[in-house]
């Protein structure tokens, strides 16, 4: 046998990929009994499963999981698609959708689009193309077109959403209720005295985003206060982005005594400005933002946010897909979990201190 196996690794000098082939070559045996010894198959005798798991780790064989997914139908893989990775939220999300899978057999496949349509797609043809066995996903900002997350759909593959999600799919669902928490955000900078509230929106076209100026509009128009068109400012809340708007607020005729940005570091980046500008917060201009960022508590004044519950919503996520995958026949009602989220008051905000 180490003639043989000598002579194989000479001949796979110039081989890419060491294939069972090669490995039945050296042992003097048929493919189909490697493939068997592999997988630990019961007919298969214990010396003959350690003489090819030796030569396999001898000529660096590595299986082919997209093939062994195609005959079994099964890979164990879930992709796992979210807009960015350097927000703590996913971050959380992510962890928690790992642990639940992982104690189940699963491994994850982790793609972000960056707020990319464009990439979303390229993403969503890589997870097919992979056999994954499901996907848990947060769409892009810029997804309008859903026709790449119906083709999921229609190859029988469990699709669960979270955070973003379009409710046109008809898919299980995992968040929390954005049009609530808004209406609560603005409660709360009505409650501190303040009356002309500006919004630093996400873009209305993403549902949550939308959901959270319906929740800002209706506050206001509860309290018998005017919606003010120039007060609500849709971005893609990155901290620039907060920068930008929180100057444009300033430039107004009459600038706003609260600003309500549905995102944190576009909070961060109206708190820089104001700093800049030596305004005072909360005292001129209180600051509400959302997510729950770390750098919320550490900054001065530290910054009243939402907290999501990123680590229940992974969790609940991981167990919507296992729930279908493991009653593949059962057509149970969609779930839509709605986790209520905790406004968090922290200095920005809290003018009655």
């Amino acid at each position: 046998m180490f003639n043989r196996l000598s002579k194989c690794i000479k001949k796979l000098g110039n081989k890419k990929k060491t294939t069972i082939k090669d490995i039945a070559n050296v042992l003097g045996i048929t493919p189909s009994a490697v493939s068997r010894a592999l997988n630990n198959h019961p007919r298969i005798s214990e010396k003959t499963k350690i003489a090819v798991k030796q030569v396999a780790e001898n000529l660096n064989y590595q299986p082919n999981h997209l093939a062994s997914a195609l005959r079994k139908g099964k890979s164990n893989l879930v992709g796992v698609i979210i807009p960015r990775n350097n927000s703590n939220f996913f971050s959380s999300v992510l962890e928690n959708i790992e642990e639940v899978l992982n104690k189940k057999g699963y491994n994850i496949i982790i793609t972000q689009s960056n707020e990319s349509y464009k990439k979303e797609c390229s993403s969503i043809e890589a997870l097919l193309y992979t056999q994954v066995d499901g996907v848990i996903a947060s769409m892009a900002n810029e997804t309008v077109d859903l026709s790449y997350y119906e083709k999921i759909k229609s190859k029988g593959i469990p699709l669960i959403l979270f955070d973003r999600g379009e409710n046109d799919l008809n898919v299980d669902y995992v968040g929390i209720d954005d049009y609530l928490t808004s209406h609560m955000i603005v409660e709360h900078l009505l409650d501190q005295g303040c009356k002309r509230i500006a919004h630093i929106a996400g873009y209305s076209k993403t549902r949550i985003y939308k959901n959270r100026i319906r929740g800002y509009n209706d506050a206001l128009e509860k309290h018998g206060l005017p919606i003010e068109k120039d007060l609500i400012i849709e971005s893609n809340l990155r901290l620039n982005d907060g920068r930008r708007v929180m100057q444009e607020l300033l430039n107004l005729n009459e600038r706003p005594d609260a600003v309500y940005a549905a995102g944190d570091y576009a909070a961060l980046g109206a708190l820089q400005v104001l700093e800049e500008q030596g305004i005072k917060v909360p005292e001129e201009i209180a600051l509400v933002g959302f997510s729950n960022e770390p750098f919320t508590s550490f900054v001065k004044p530290s910054i009243s946010t939402i907290d999501q519950k990123s680590a229940l919503i992974g969790k609940l996520a991981a167990e919507a897909f296992l729930e279908r995958v493991n009653n593949p026949k059962v057509k149970a009602s969609l779930n839509k979990i709605i986790v209520d989220a905790e406004l968090i008051i922290r200095d920005s905000s809290n003018k009655k201190e």
